[in-house]
Order: C-alpha cells, then sequence, then structure tokens
C-alpha cells in the first residue's frame, strides 16, 4: 500500500484537531500543550502534554483512516530504509491515543502495559509495510503489524474506547 506525504499530514492533523477539541472540553481538563514541533519532545515521539485532575501526562497520537479492518496499525520501524524505530517501541508516552479519523472512535492505550504485551505476542500477528513517497524522489517504508482491536481490549488492562 502506498500513501502519499500530504495523506498521512492530513490524517494526523485532523486526529490532532479532533483530540485537542475533545481533551480540552473534558471538565477535568486542567492544561493541555501541543508539543509536536519541540524538538525535545519529537525524539521521544510525544505529541501533547495533559495535565488533569489525576496528573500530567504525556500522549502520542496516532491517526488512523482504515478502522473497518479491525486492527490496529502498530508501527515497528517508522523508516526501514534508516532503520528507524516505530513510535509504538518508542515513545516515552504514557498513553497512546488511537483515534480512527472517522467514525471518530478512540482508543487509548497505557503504553507500558500494550507495549509489554505486544513484544511478548508480536509473531501472533502479521507484518505489514507501506510505502511513502517523498518529496525530491524516492520513498520510505514503514512496518508494523496487525493487531485486532478486540484482542487488545480483551488482553491488555486499562485500555479505554469512546465514540467522539
Amino acid at each position: 500500500m502506498t500513501y502519499s506525504m500530504d495523506e498521512a499530514s492530513g490524517v494526523a492533523r485532523q486526529a490532532t484537531a479532533d483530540l485537542t477539541k475533545w481533551l480540552q472540553s473534558l471538565p477535568e481538563t486542567l492544561q493541555l500543550q501541543n508539543v509536536e514541533n519541540d524538538p525535545n519532545y519529537q525524539h521521544i515521539d510525544v505529541d501533547l502534554l495533559l495535565t488533569n485532575t489525576n496528573g500530567t501526562y504525556q500522549l502520542e497520537i496516532k491517526g488512523d483512516r482504515w478502522h473497518t479492518t479491525g486492527n490496529f496499525f502498530f508501527e515497528t520501524h517508522s523508516n526501514k530504509e534508516k532503520n528507524t524505530p516505530g513510535c509504538f517501541i518508542y515513545t516515552q508516552a504514557n498513553y497512546l491515543l488511537y483515534y480512527f479519523i472517522t467514525p471518530r472512535t478512540l482508543y487509548i492505550l497505557p503504553i507500558p502495559e500494550t507495549r509489554h504485551w505486544f513484544t511478548t505476542n508480536i509473531n501472533r500477528f502479521p507484518e505489514r509495510s507501506t510505502t511513502t513517497p517523498v518529496r525530491g524522489g524516492g520513498h520510505y517504508t514503514t512496518v508494523g503489524r496487525l493487531v485486532p482491536i478486540e484482542t487488545v481490549i480483551q488482553e491488555v488492562p486499562g485500555v479505554k474506547q469512546y465514540q467522539l
């Protein structure tokens, strides 16, 4: 499967906009800061800092268009050609906000628990890759695993689902 850089960026922008609006609307939210463009947070793959009545959390956003597959795509290599690990492997976020932009379904996955479960069970899930053309020619390949959403909900404690 091939995606354009503009398509991927559009999905990411939509996910960030929708989730920012939703998080800001929650009564328990005290402060929300977008750090997507901060190199210190890019390095640890964190998009938002949320302070609510329970504490402060680092959040990673994953926008996806393919809700009809019934799967999450857990990225193991963001750029295979450069051997760059996928965000799911190296993010230091507390939670992954996995958001299907249509039909606006959000899954909140606790990163430490989900990553431990995933790495223990990785061979249960088929590997897939996508290529993205880059300006000036060439492309990069993203590699990950297709993981059934229902399996994650059943086997990983603390996963939450919301319909926005």
